[in-house]
This record gives C-alpha cells, structure tokens and sequence, in this order.
C-alpha cells in the first residue's frame, strides 16, 4: 500500500505524523512510505532520517495526497486542504468533527473513509490515541496557565508555589481523566494547592491513593464546582465524552465571579470546550479576556513541543497503522472492533453516532459499513 504524510499546515502546528521508526516498520511490511518534503522539520526530524529509513521524498502536499491511499496527519483538515479530500482514500488522524460541521461536510462531500485516532477505542474504555496526547496536553496545561498567570500578560501575579511566608495559588482541574490526571500531578509538582473535580468516585480514590493529602479530590456537582472555581487562581478544563461535544460546565456568569487576573486553561477545547466562553485559539493569539479573567484555548496544544509530541503519537498509532496497511481498511476493522469504534465518515455518510447527533444528521450503523 502507498502510505502519504504531508506536512501539517494549521497554525503553529509542528508535529508530523509519523518517525522514522514508523516509516522503517512500514516499509520492512511491503509498503511505500511518501512523505512532504521537511514535513519532520519542526519535529526536528530531517528528511535525510525518513529516507535512511526507507521513504521518498515528494515536493508538494498535493503529490503526497495524490499518491497515498493510506494518508496519515496529526490534526483535521483545514479548509485549505479540503480539496485534496478524495474516495478511494483512507485518512487516519485526529479529527474531533462534533466541534468541526465545516470539517464534516468537507468530508461527507468528498467520499473519504475518515478514521478518527480519538475514538479508537478499547473493551475497558480507554482511548490509546488519544491518551499520548492527553498526556502532553495536560502536562501543559499548568505550565501555560502560570505563564499567563503573571502580571506582565494580564494575570493576577501569583507565583504557584508562593513562598515562604506566602500561600500558593489554588488550581482547580476539572476531570479526572489522562489530561486531568496529568495536569493534576504537574500542578502538585509546582506547588499549587490542587483541586481535582470528577463524578467517578473511583478516579477520585485513586487520586487519594497516590497524592494524599497533596490533592483534594472532590465529586463534582454544581455546588462544588462553583466553589472551586470561585475560589481558583487556575482552572484547567479536562472534560471528555469520546467523541461528542464536551458539556458546558463553567458559565459566563460563574466567570465573572471569579477572582481578577484568574486564567482558564481549557483542554477540551477540540471538543468545543467545557467553559460556556471558550473559543478555539492558535499559538500565536493564544488568549483573550472574558470579565476580568484570562482564556486559554489552543486547540493543538501539544504541536508546541513537536519533538516529544510526535515520538508519543506514533508511538501509539504505528500498530493501527501497519494493520491498515498491510489489511485494507475494511479487514482491519473487521478484525479489531477498538480500531473499528474509530471510523467516522465512509462514502458520504456519518458511521459513528455522535458526531450526527451534534449536528441533527443521520448515521449509519458501523456493522452496515463492515458487511
């Protein structure tokens, strides 16, 4: 099979979708391996290590979408790349379309067979595509929020840590899955005073187990979560239901009770965001104001450190990948329903539920698709 990775073009954006090592893997399985001249540059990756490995270098993204048809990239298409969408190809990245109709239709009119790395997903519930991400974005998220914490960018001035004879800044991490967790443990290792919030008691006993009295975990209500947030130099937003929009759980109203200078740091944001305010931003307009408080939303946070970001998703992607390749993706649907849960659009039609329902749409039953 011809497998295709051009370079990513959404802002700031320097991850690319595959290593050397992946490239290597696939060529060892009988495959052509096409890859956007220095689409690795902003990974640190150079051309010269993906043709040591195996792959040619194509000039332009158009070549690399022409010829693969397995295309693999790290975020959605853009408008700009809407054209290159074509059937008879099979793309295989992040696609996030409960907070993209644009994104939806694009594909819907193209006839592509889309697969989605964040809702591949295991027996037990657990989401391996996303996860390494998950885990760069919520180490992030602390470090950014103390950034924009400081008086200079328009934060409140507090140090997280404090001092000595100081109290230290008060985070609130609202969802303890693999962001939240992440994000939890970086904020402790800073020295906030950290407040996680979730509705799985068990998630909360773990969060005891392992922290202590280091963290207060807290069931989320809306009586807690008011408190919380009120209270917070730091909220970071880690809400997730696979594949649909993520709820609103901080209002306008809450916000603008919030302390002045605060800053809202919301990981969900490619899921449309868990503060009622948040809107998609870019690396290089990452905030804006909401009341007196500070908002961060990027929604490819991890493209800020490409290096370890792109070693960690292929990492986790090159086994569905070399599956795809070597079995079309028809078959290795068929034979592994984690990777199956993962299709969103074939032919035209929406094949997983919730991206339809975020729009009023129709879907198709997966089972239908694989006959």
């Amino acid at each position: 099979m011809k497998v295709g990775i051009p370079r990513e073009v959404k802002n700031h954006e320097y991850r690319v979708a595959i290593t050397p090592a992946g490239v290597h893997e696939l060529v060892r399985n009988g495959h052509e391996v096409y890859i956007e001249d220095n689409a690795g540059v902003g990974s640190s990756i150079p051309n010269e290590e993906y043709v040591a490995a195996g792959a040619t270098i194509l000039p332009t993204a158009d070549e690399v979408w022409a010829t693969a048809d397995l295309l693999l990239k790290v975020k959605e298409p853009i408008a700009q790349e809407y054209h290159r969408l074509r059937k008879g190809q099979t793309l295989f990245t992040y696609l996030h379309l409960a907070a993209d109709r644009a994104g939806t239709d694009a594909l819907i009119a193209s006839g592509t067979t889309a697969i989605a790395y964040e809702t591949v997903q295991l027996a037990n519930g657990a989401l391996p595509l996303l996860a390494p991400m998950s885990e760069v974005a919520g180490r992030l998220a602390p470090q950014v929020g103390s950034y924009h914490l400081m008086r200079p960018v328009g934060g409140r001035g507090v140090l997280p840590g404090g001092v000595p004879g100081t109290h230290p800044a008060k985070a609130v991490v609202i969802g303890g899955g693999v962001s939240g967790w992440h994000a939890a443990t970086i904020a402790i290792g800073m020295g906030y005073d950290v407040t996680l919030l979730d509705r799985d008691i068990n998630k909360l006993r773990e969060a005891d187990r392992i922290f202590g009295t280091k963290i207060k975990a807290i069931m989320s209500n809306s009586f807690e979560l008011e408190k919380a947030v009120i209270e917070a130099d730091l909220v970071i937003g880690a809400v997730l239901i696979p594949g649909a929009k993520a709820p609103k759980l901080v209002t306008n109203e809450l916000v603008s009770r919030m302390k002045p200078g605060s800053v809202l740091v919301d990981i969900a944001i490619d899921q449309g965001g868990c503060f009622e305010d948040s809107r998609p931003t870019t690396h290089a307009e990452p905030t804006f104001q909401v009341h007196n408080s500070v908002f961060y939303c990027v929604a490819n946070m991890p493209g800020a450190v490409p290096n370890t970001s792109t070693y960690a998703l292929t990492n986790a992607t090159l086994p569905y990948v070399v599956e795809l390749a070597n079995r079309g993706w028809k078959e290795a649907l068929r034979r592994d329903p984690a990777l199956a849960k993962g299709l969103n659009v074939h032919e035209g039609q929406i094949a997983f539920p919730a991206v339809a329902e975020a729009f009023g749409l129709e879907s198709v039953s997966l089972e239908s698709v694989l006959a």
